[in-house]
């Protein structure tokens, strides 16, 4: 069974269509990233899968339980799953410990409020109330009040923006043990290095539609080798040097991507070129692309749906 089953959804704003017949399976136990671009309708989809939001068309089961549920298994979902919405969600005059207690009390077998705190980089002792703690700081409370009952799924909308390099680090390993431990994900997030450092499976929507979907590995291809020089570059004789199977052009000015069967053998005969052209080894780069720049490129072009609903979705 799926942890989350959507089937042809549908969310309309009046005679605006913000998710436009989605269908998408996110498995149990892994991490399935939701990402795209503003107006994408990542957030309206989140809304609709915690119950926030109705369906104008589609269906959605979460956890096996068709939305919208009702009496014990509506009662069942409140107690497995988690959230953690973009905004809101806190009570802003609480302490960090005051809020995630109170949550704890509400979960048979939550986790030790102190324990999490602890874990998302936050002093269990302090006295200073969420309003006047960071964007930062509260994103870590708001992490600990998502898994705090310890769920079986979790939906993360945004959870690291505000957070320093070391609180996504920290947040990072603390997702991971999550997952380890049986819970499952659906995660929403413009940082793709996250996504990349996370995901089991990547969702790519743009207009309120999937445009693609795969592992990091599948979305992001086959390795290739970049490199930085003058534009226009003569490359008749790298061409000849590269083996059948292996091709150079000229990406953007300056800027030239060798594709194929791309080996370290590969890499070698394009540096020692290079190095013939006068041309620094710090400007080649080989790997596959970057996740950000696939998605950029799968959804350029595309309409998205506005904001007018009060934020960005």
């Amino acid at each position: 069974m799926p942890a989350v089953l959507i089937d042809d959804l549908t969310v309309r704003y009046g005679d605006r269509e913000a998710v436009r017949g989605l269908s998408l399976v996110a498995g149990t136990g892994a991490v399935t990233a939701l990402v795209g671009p503003n107006g994408a309708g990542k957030t309206s989809t989140v809304e609709v899968c915690v119950g926030l939001r109705a369906a104008t068309g589609g269906t959605v089961e979460v956890l096996g339980t068709r939305l919208p549920a009702n009496g014990s298994a509506r009662a069942s979902l409140h107690r497995d799953v988690g959230v953690m919405l973009q905004d809101g969600g806190l009570y802003s005059t609480a302490r960090p410990r005051e809020m995630v207690a109170h949550l704890a009390r509400l979960y048979p077998g939550a986790a030790d409020p102190d324990e999490l705190l602890v874990a998302v980089g936050i002093d269990p002792g302090t006295r200073t109330p969420l309003r006047r703690m960071s964007g930062g700081e509260q994103r870590r409370v708001a992490a600990a009040a998502a898994l705090v009952g310890r769920p079986r799924l979790v939906f993360l909308d945004e959870p690291t923006t505000g957070l320093d390099p070391a609180g996504r680090r920290t947040f990072h390993d603390l997702l991971r043990s999550q997952v380890a431990a049986g819970c499952s994900v659906l995660l929403t997030t413009h940082l793709l290095d996250d996504v990349e450092r996370l995901a089991d499976h990547v969702v790519v929507m743009a207009g309120g539609r999937v445009v693609a979907s795969g592992g990091v590995a599948e979305l992001t291809g086959d390795d290739l080798i970049r490199f930085r020089g003058p534009v226009a570059m003569d490359l008749s004789g790298l061409r000849a040097d590269l083996p059948l199977g292996c091709s150079v052009e000229e990406q953007a000015a300056g800027r030239y991507l060798v594709t194929g069967s791309v080996d370290p053998q590969v890499l070698s005969r394009v540096t020692s070129w290079c190095g013939r052209q006068g041309l620094m080894s710090q400007d080649i780069r080989w790997g596959r692309r970057p996740l950000e720049e696939v998605v950029i490129e799968l959804t350029s072009g595309i309409e998205q749906a506005s904001d007018d609903e009060g934020g960005t979705r």
